[in-house]
């Protein structure tokens, strides 16, 4: 089933062209891995999937009843705030934000939510620990969380292992590998992991601003491209 279409999608940034004429689609239980150089435009194109930038033509659609504002989001590192006052709950039960419509305060079907999410990566034994007092590998866990109270369908990730330690970033894939193939949660994830892209990625969107290539990881691996962007990790 396919959750959203892009097509033909261009996108300026301080009034020069950051993305021109890119065209994909995402289909439930896709892991993409969105592959490009520094400046590629793959910042800027999850933003304007996210609704934060403003595409200056072309069109994305969510479709089969999937909608924008259920996107569970895990944003890079450095730009989270480490220090905030809050505890674990806290942070992961604001994910939920998205579906409190008119109501002001968080019921008994989100605290389920956060409850289940908690336990399903983990982390629930943390719930009462101020966030600012873990590691960073349990941080990005817990932003994983909140990114998966948002969503039961699709979770954008930018860089989502950027600064963690080996052990951390291998268990940090994993959980991902697990809510992909077990939970059937779609990932779009930008990656400059050559490693965990060549073992995670069912497709690859590589980006030169323009689009590159779309397609399954097997077929990108087959192309020049694909064979120098991703080149055997010993």
């Amino acid at each position: 089933m396919e959750l959203l279409s892009c097509e033909h999608l261009s996108v300026s940034y301080e009034g020069r062209p950051a993305l021109t004429d890119i065209s994909f689609s995402v289909e439930e239980g896709d892991y993409i891995c969105v592959l490009g150089e520094n400046g590629a435009g793959k910042s800027t194109l999850i933003k304007t999937l996210l609704g934060l930038k403003r595409a200056e033509s072309g069109r994305i659609d969510f479709l089969n009843g999937f909608r924008q504002k259920y996107v569970g989001y895990l944003p890079q590192q450095q730009t989270v705030k480490k220090d905030f006052p809050a505890s674990v709950w806290e942070v992961v039960i604001s994910g939920n934000e998205n579906s409190l419509g008119f109501r002001p305060f968080f019921d008994a079907s989100h605290k389920k939510i956060t409850e289940e999410n908690l336990k399903k990566l983990g982390i629930y034994d943390l719930k009462d620990k101020g966030f600012r007092e873990l590691s960073g590998g349990q941080q990005q866990r817990v932003l994983l969380c909140r990114a998966l109270c948002a969503t039961k369908k699709l979770l954008i990730l930018d860089e989502p292992a950027s600064g963690l330690d080996p052990v951390a970033t291998a268990e940090l894939y994993s959980i991902i590998k697990s809510l992909n193939e077990k939970d059937c949660i779609t990932v779009i994830m930008i990656s400059h992991d050559t490693e965990c892209t060549r073992k995670y990625a069912k497709k690859i969107l590589h980006l030169a601003t323009r689009q590159v290539f779309f397609g399954s990881k097997e077929d990108y691996l087959s192309t020049d491209i694909g064979k120098r962007f991703l080149e055997e990790v010993q």
